[in-house]
């Protein structure tokens, strides 16, 4: 079974490859994916496969993140094995360290490291590079923090709770989020552009574009074309 939360806008669904990673594992599986893909009208939608192979789609409300919203800290609900784990469709363990208004900061149980928020992937600002939660960290698979991780200047490190890197949250529907903690300092403007673009460029039509469709069946006709022999070509 998989689950993931996606936005689709008029230029396609963002970060198309990434929700495909968390829904497919085989030939069949990717054939239905691209099915569905290419189904879903702008807006942002809950996507999974049950426990018999089906498939299923529902339209979602936008993101409860916004920009200056405040947090708070709380051990994470979910523990060993260490490592990233899929996304939980609700009702889930993560349900009850969420709040409205609020960005739940999930740490570690002694509350030393952040792993990530209650509904986003969080990464730091060290002034020269974008700082990412180790790996080995137990936090769902984002998304948005894997293609920053996979394209963008990364250098994986602890956060400290209780240090002063400055902080974002990421997630595929709000996209980057600013967050109010005190004792930290802004997040780079530039830094976030630089992250919102990689986004934009990694949203990507859930069908072919009747363009590039057509541009294939053109070149399949000509392939199927016979070849003249040399003698009689123009």
């Amino acid at each position: 079974m998989g689950y993931t939360l996606l936005k689709v806008t008029a230029a396609g669904i963002v970060l198309r490859d990434y929700h495909a990673r968390r829904l497919t594992d085989s030939p069949a599986s990717r054939a239905a994916w691209r099915r569905v893909a290419a189904a879903l009208t702008p807006g942002v939608w809950a996507v999974w496969t049950d426990v018999e192979g089906r498939w299923h789609t529902e339209p979602r409300d936008g993101s409860r993140l916004y920009d200056g919203i405040a947090t708070r800290q709380l051990p994470s609900p979910i523990g060993p094995p260490a490592g990233v784990t899929p996304k939980p469709r609700p009702p889930c363990a993560y349900d009850a360290v969420r709040r409205n208004g609020m960005a739940t900061l999930l740490t570690d149980p002694g509350g030393l490291e952040i792993y990530e928020a209650c509904v986003a992937a969080v990464v730091g600002w060290d002034g020269h590079r974008i700082v990412s939660v180790p790996a080995g960290r137990p936090r769902v698979w984002s998304t948005a923090e894997w293609a920053v991780r996979e394209h963008l200047a990364v250098r994986e490190a602890p956060i400290q709770a209780g240090g002063d890197l400055s902080l974002l949250l990421l997630n595929a529907v709000k996209g980057c989020c600013e967050v109010f903690a005190p004792g930290r300092p802004p997040f780079p403007a530039a830094v976030r552009r630089e992250i919102e673009q990689l986004f934009d460029s990694l949203t990507l039509p859930g069908r072919a574009r009747p363009a590039a469709a057509s541009e294939r069946r053109s070149r399949q006709r000509r392939r199927e074309q016979p070849v003249a022999p040399d003698d009689q070509r123009e």
